[in-house]
């Protein structure tokens, strides 16, 4: 049996391209994406190169808070 919290959570992704130019003209919005990661594995803060349909590039989506 697993003990206290469970290895594998949930995590929200989000552009860091659209946060810091605070996104298009064009369209608002910000690209986000669910994903789960190892508690264990990966402690700290996750950053994946995703692709942003607001920027229309790929560009890191680093973990927020829920």
């Amino acid at each position: 049996m697993a003990k206290g919290k469970d290895v594998r959570i949930t995590v929200i992704l989000e552009c860091t391209g659209c946060v810091r130019n605070g996104v298009n003209k064009v369209s608002t919005g910000i690209s986000r994406y669910i994903t789960e990661k190892n508690r264990h594995n990966t402690p700290n803060r996750l950053e994946l190169r995703k692709f942003c349909p607001f920027c229309y590039k790929h560009t890191m989506h680093g973990e927020i808070k829920k």
